[in-house]
């Protein structure tokens, strides 16, 4: 099924849609946005100077700095008896960066979440439990409205009190379960603890997850925990929250509503716009937003785009599953690795399960890493010899897959935190003296 006409325009339909829209956007920010226009001034840059969606490359990035300098409302475009919504992110490292939505970017935002979650098979006859916490964490409200949109049944549970998750889940006969990756692990696990198992006791067959990235590795654990079919969506509060893009059935990639983004890919070193099919940094222009209209927004997300038309119908472009993030890549002997390649070599090894923390630190110039692995098993603690099999089994892959040497520790199961937002999975111990 597939909610909107939109997602299945012809290329040159979605670039004069999107030449138009940026045109608006161009002009509302020149107009009404200082930070803007002082930039394109400094540039030497004018909105007409904009003739064609190539030009796009023209412009100047906008990134998460400049939100955090302009705190709370400096590059919001209308006054704030326009705005009806707000939202933040976390700001533990500095200033939340802030957001905002007029009426018409929150109907905006509810049409793009039910275009994701049609596309991941819920339909108006399920019941869906959103797991995110809700508040100024733009997840839970997302995906909230726009299942409701589409005429699904909504649980607000929030994230955390897990046993209670799992008793609503299976009172209220829940069929689909937005959460985080991890949380999602962790419940399962939960649920076993109570003699629950969730693949025979609950009726949850869709599983919609984002708010961190994921491996292959991490949605087969979760498929063969819960029995269900997994999804994930990508979105940032800065673009506008979850619903920039998701998955269909056919998990070849993520659609991007074209429609309302201009996807790019650039070199992150040099800022040069890549061909389609380059892996590089993501850089996404919304081009609908009316509170928050960003200009070239450097996501720092590693993915790569794909315009062949897709087995679903759907004709927009897609963003193949996230690598990795330019601020998280680690130099590791001289080779450059991303902690989500780490994570998909750690879940093929059947004897450790899916938690796992990797410590960083400096030692010379290079990154150093250890790295926490639980074992599902408790008795092979008793074998130094089965252990110290596994620790160079694990060794010997990170080195032959990655180029990668890591000093492994095994520990005990359920001995590793255990998150309900999104798992800390990196110690950067790198500033430490």
């Amino acid at each position: 099924m597939i909610w909107s006409k939109e997602e299945t325009l012809g290329r040159e339909q979605y670039e004069k849609i999107q030449f138009e829209r940026l045109k608006k956007t161009i002009n509302s920010v020149y107009e009404k946005v200082p930070f803007y226009r002082q930039r394109f001034k400094a540039m030497g840059l004018l909105p007409e100077d904009i003739q064609c969606l190539n030009d796009i490359s023209k412009l100047p990035f906008t990134v998460k700095d400049d939100l955090r300098e302009n705190y709370p409302f400096g590059l919001f475009a209308v006054p704030n008896k326009d705005v009806v919504r707000f939202h933040a992110s976390s700001g533990t490292t500095g200033k939340p960066t802030v957001v905002g939505y007029t009426k018409n970017d929150m109907e905006v935002w509810s049409q793009l979440i039910a275009r994701i979650v049609t596309m991941a098979g819920v339909t108006n006859e399920d019941i869906a439990q959103v797991a995110f916490g809700y508040g100024l964490f733009t997840g839970a409200f997302g995906l909230h409205q726009g299942l409701e949109k589409i005429g699904a049944s909504v649980i607000p549970i929030s994230s955390g009190n897990t046993k209670k998750q799992i008793m609503i889940m299976k009172d209220f006969g829940t069929t689909t379960l937005i959460c985080t990756p991890s949380y999602a692990l962790h419940m399962a696990e939960i649920a076993k603890e109570e003699g629950i198992d969730p693949k025979k006791d609950l009726k949850v067959k869709w599983g919609l997850f984002g708010g961190e990235g994921s491996t292959e590795g991490m949605r087969r654990q979760i498929n063969q925990a819960w029995g269900l079919f997994a999804t994930e969506n990508y979105g940032m509060s800065e673009l506008i929250g979850p619903g920039v893009s998701g998955e269909c059935k056919s998990l070849k990639g993520m659609h991007i509503s074209e429609d309302h983004f201009i996807p790019e890919i650039i070199n992150p070193e040099t800022g040069e716009v890549l061909p389609p099919g380059e892996v590089g940094e993501l850089v996404i222009t919304p081009i609908t937003k009316e509170a928050l209209p960003l200009i070239r927004y450097r996501t720092k997300d590693i993915t790569r785009l794909m315009y062949e038309k897709c087995d679903c119908g759907r004709t927009t472009v897609r963003m193949s599953k996230i690598e990795g993030r330019t601020d998280d890549m680690l130099i590791i002997g001289g080779v450059n690795v991303f902690p989500s390649q780490i994570e998909e070599v750690l879940l093929n090894i059947e004897e450790i399960g899916p938690h796992y923390q990797i410590k960083v630190f400096k030692k010379g110039f290079l990154d150093k890493i250890e790295i926490d692995v639980e074992l599902i098993d408790a008795n092979l603690l008793d074998s130094f010899a089965l252990l110290e099999s596994l620790n160079n089994k694990i060794k010997s892959d990170l080195r032959t897959i990655l180029g990668v040497d890591a000093k492994i520790h095994l520990v005990e199961p359920r001995s590793l935190a255990r998150y309900e937002g999104k798992a800390k999975r990196v110690l950067d111990m790198r500033d430490e003296k």
